[in-house]
């Protein structure tokens, strides 16, 4: 079999001896053919599975082996990997991996000092093991011990005990290790491997001052090129634990010999040496960023914690471009929150103290980062990757949300500063500033004005004032131009004066296909919050838009989004006015759409058509001159006098409504146009609410021969929509009531043919009921629905693989069971049928659903006990009886006793009746108390 597995070219024959192989290694022979297939003439990759399984054998089944048998098992491990300390290293690894296991699973009780007993077994002579291989293999096996115990599957009393008796014997395994990498005829691949083996063992908790040589050492070991990588890990590893904290005047100690790797860094730094830069800063980070707050509350250690801070600072600042020169800054940027946020949590006269020394800090760390924000020369970017430029975008983003956080601490002098830098820059006739650097001191505002409410800075009227004077050489300005004017709109909303001096800008760069994205959002940023006071220049703005759709600018999101625009801008005019914009803007469209509608339906007209109805659909989204969406104090004093007449939307809705049922009527088997044109309603019904109400009549006509003729989940979602907003309109009822009717009774049908090709579909309609109960219960009282089929569609939709589904019908039944007692229908339904209800629920939890799922039943098992308790008590018995039911893993007192829980009087209690849902089904898919279950 091991043969096939490695030697066979047949996928199919490597398959099915990994299979075997894989049986072959659980099974009780396995503690019989391991010994043999390690014998000295067997080839290493049969020799590693024999050791393989022996680690499975020890780790997973410790239970199986006889406490009498451990002895000679430990002394047969201890030949074995004596003899492979000069033979095959996987195979040395796999055997060490197998002792340490066995020893965590005796210690402390049958193996009490097992770390010293392994130290003195390796130490002792052996004629036949030269003394360098019988070193290596002892180091192997202290290095294994460690992660072994990480990975193991103790129980979770026993890790604590086991990590305590490690840690103790520490003291066996340091002294050791510090000899090694102090002898001086010691060779690399020795100290390497003792680096390695103290990297392993910091991971323990073991107190930091017990480190404190090994630590040295490892600095020491910074000066050798072949160690460092190492030495950087052992000494990264070793700050980083979170028991460190606790042993302040051992990290004061680091403070030196960290400082003292300046040197080291800068020459690195000078000979383009990134690797060695990388590691170095590694360490100073790791003992800033993990133990900031212990050492700043070491007051009179002050100033040497500043040099640590500065030599951050260093690394942050970094020469060269991220990510082609250097690596390293980006590593910093977390350091800066922690730092701030632990100055900031002091009390405030020693925060005034620290504010005093580190905001100049701060300062100059926004220097720094403006610095590195900024783009390479055009030449230089040209030859960057696009991995490489991505990897800039996000860095530059990281900056960003870095600047914002900065804010916090430095307040609006950080806004005067850039605002100082930028005036002085741009009003510089002596030293033309290249655009990189004007770029970066605008994305330095763009980052902060983006999240910070900057209403009440000074230094904004001026921003603006200096805009229009940047001469814009390069795409990366203008983007950054448009997003800083994109982040501003809020102000220019309370200050509309203003608005014209940058609206000419955003509406040229609206032309360039290159700034799509900043100056569509930017336009569309504008017409949101300012709309009251773009009137006079909606005309202007309508035309431009106008323009670049026609020309086909841009691409299909930024499309839409332009759309939107629009509908915010329109949403502020008079209704003559926007008849009139609507018109020009729409007509062309529509025209196209006709033109498209006599076509044969092909690939290509319907792209075309998705796009159309799409660009309807969003500006449909905003156009809004009712005003829902205001929720700005200020916009009370401008908003626009109660409109007279029909609404725009609904004039312009009802003008090509014809046009859209024959695009439909040859597009009906098409789910993406089908999902357009009822994405154009759903969108204006939730726009327009109330304001709707004329269109109601012919749409849920045309739903309904939609539905009927080729079911689809869109048209449920809308009759959906309907119902939520209708409902309680008795004049605009009746049409909806009968669409509600139509769209149940034509997939009852569907159900009835076989729903389960038609998730979706299912899911739309479980939605679809529970809206219904939600909002118009009475509707279950019509005579010509079959509750009963509907009830049983609910029940088999649970059973459904789709989660989405499943959870739609939970959604379903935990609407229906509390209107048991109001509506007859329901309540007879119920009471014939709840048992089939339960009966599912049970199944779910019993494993046959996911176990994201288990809030979801237990949502239904909780209304069942609130609304039908006497029932439930009469069905969980009968249920419960089957054999093997809802699992065969639990036992019938396990059943009884959740059925106990379930009927009890914590029942009233829904975060209880969860848990127990969640208990059960861990004991009815065998994982309870594994640790796979941890989590749960």
């Amino acid at each position: 079999a091991l043969h096939q597995l490695y030697y066979d070219p047949n996928i199919e024959n490597k398959n099915l001896a990994q299979k075997w192989l894989m049986q072959a290694q659980v099974s009780p022979q396995a503690w019989h053919f391991s010994w043999l297939l390690l014998n000295m003439d067997k080839v290493p990759e049969i020799q590693y599975f024999g050791a393989s399984a022996l680690h499975i054998k020890i780790s997973r089944y410790w239970n199986d082996i006889p406490a009498d048998q451990y002895e000679s098992l430990k002394s047969q491990l201890f030949t074995h990997i004596t003899r492979f300390a000069s033979g095959s290293k996987i195979v040395l690894t796999r055997l060490c991996v197998a002792l340490a296991s066995l020893a965590l699973s005796m210690m402390p009780e049958a193996w009490p000092c097992a770390v010293a007993d392994m130290v003195r077994m390796f130490q002792a002579e052996d004629s036949n093991v030269d003394g360098r291989a019988r070193c290596l293999a002892l180091l192997e096996l202290l290095t294994v011990l460690p992660e072994e115990f990480q990975t193991s599957r103790l129980p979770q009393y026993r890790k604590g005990q086991v990590r305590s008796v490690l840690a103790q014997e520490c003291g066996s395994v340091f002294p050791l290790l510090e000899q090694l990498l102090q002898q001086q005829d010691s060779p690399g691949f020795i100290k390497q491997k003792v680096l390695k083996c103290f990297s392993s063992w910091v991971q323990l908790e073991i107190p930091l001052m017990d480190c404190e040589n090994l630590i040295q050492a490892a600095f020491t070991s910074l000066q050798d090129p072949e160690l460092f990588d190492t030495a950087v890990e052992a000494v990264v590893n070793a700050i980083s634990q979170p028991d460190a904290q606790r042993y302040v005047n051992t990290l004061l100690k680091l403070i030196p010999p960290v400082l003292g790797l300046q040197e080291q860094l800068r020459q690195a730094v000078q000979s383009g040496d990134m690797e060695t830069s990388h590691g170095i800063c590694r360490i100073a980070v790791a003992l800033g960023e993990n133990h900031s707050r212990a050492l700043l509350d070491q007051v009179e250690h002050w100033q040497s914690f500043l040099a640590l801070v500065n030599m951050i600072m260093f690394c942050t600042g970094i020469p060269g471009h991220y990510p082609v020169n250097e690596t390293t800054s980006s590593l910093t940027l977390t350091f800066w929150y922690t730092l701030q946020d632990d100055i900031l949590s002091f009390e405030p006269d020693k925060q005034a103290v620290y504010q005093q020394v580190y905001r100049p800090v701060y300062f100059q760390l926004v220097d720094v980062l403006l610095h590195k924000a900024q783009f390479p020369s055009d030449e230089e970017y040209g030859f960057w990757s696009s991995d490489e430029k991505e990897q800039f975008r996000i860095y530059r983003v990281d900056i960003s949300d870095t600047l914002m956080y900065v804010y916090e601490m430095l307040g609006a002098e950080l806004l005067s500063s850039l605002y100082d830098k930028l005036g002085r820059l741009l009003t510089n006739t002596e030293q033309p500033s290249t655009w990189q650097h004007t770029e970066a001191l605008l994305y330095g505002f763009q980052s902060i004005a983006e999240t910070i409410d900057v209403n009440y800075s000074d230094v904004v009227p001026g921003l603006i004032g200096l805009i229009p004077r940047i001469s814009i050489s390069n795409v990366q300005l203008a983007d950054t131009v448009m997003f800083t004017i994109g982040a501003l709109s809020e102000w220019l909303a309370d200050h509309p004066v203003m608005i014209n001096n940058v609206l000419p800008l955003v509406l040229q760069a609206l032309g360039n296909p290159e700034l799509s994205i900043s100056s569509v959002s930017t336009l569309k940023k504008i017409c949101r919050e300012c709309k009251y006071d773009l009137p006079p220049y909606a005309a202007n703005i309508v035309a431009v838009s106008q323009e670049v759709l026609m020309k086909q600018i841009h691409k299909t999101s930024q499309c839409m989004w332009l759309m939107q625009a629009l509908g915010f801008l329109l949403s502020a005019l008079q209704v003559e006015e926007i008849l009139k914009n609507l018109h020009s803007l729409i007509t062309p469209y529509i025209q196209q759409l006709e033109k498209l509608a006599d076509e044969a339906p092909n690939p290509s007209n319907k792209l075309a058509i998705i796009h159309i109805l799409g660009l309807l659909s969003n500006l449909f989204t905003t156009l809004d001159i009712s005003h829902h969406d205001d929720d700005h104090e200020s916009t009370e004093v401008k908003k626009l006098p109660v409109q007279q007449g029909p609404n725009p939307v609904v004039v312009v809705l009802q003008q090509v409504f014809q046009l859209i049922q024959k695009v439909l009527s040859k597009w009906l088997n098409d789910a993406q146009v089908v999902e357009s044109v009822c994405a154009i309603f759903e969108k204006s019904v939730k726009t327009l609410l109330d304001d709707f109400a004329p269109m109601v009549p012919q749409l849920c006509e045309m739903l309904g021969q939609m539905y009927s003729t080729i079911p689809q989940a869109s048209a449920i979602d809308l009759t959906r929509q309907l119902v939520h907003i209708f409902a309680h309109e008795p004049a605009h009822f009746p049409p909806i009531k009968a669409l509600f009717l139509l769209v149940t009774s034509v997939t009852l049908t569907l159900f009835q043919q076989g729903p389960r090709d038609h998730p979706d579909i299912v899911d739309s309609f479980m939605q679809l009921l529970a809206q219904a109960l939600k909002r118009k219960p009475d509707l279950f009282l019509c005579s010509n629905l079959d509750v009963k089929a509907v009830f049983q569609c609910g029940v088999l939709s649970l059973k459904f693989p789709e989660a989405p589904t499943v959870k739609a019908s939970c959604g379903f039944f935990t609407e229906l069971l509390p209107r048991c007692g109001e509506i007859a229908p329901v309540g007879q339904v119920v009471h014939e049928n709840g048992k089939v209800l339960l009966q599912a629920v049970l199944e779910g939890v019993g494993g046959q659903a996911s176990r994201s799922l288990m809030d979801h039943f237990a949502e239904i098992l909780f209304a069942l006990n609130k609304h039908c308790f006497s029932y439930l008590n009469v069905w969980i018995k009968e249920v419960m009886q089957q054999d093997g039911f809802p699992s065969a893993r639990v036992s019938p007192e396990q059943k009884e006793t959740f059925s106990q829980q379930i009927l009890s009087r914590e029942r009233v209690n829904k975060r209880r009746v969860k848990e127990m849902v969640k208990e059960f089904t861990l004991l009815c898919r065998g994982l309870h108390g594994t640790e796979y279950t941890a989590d749960y």
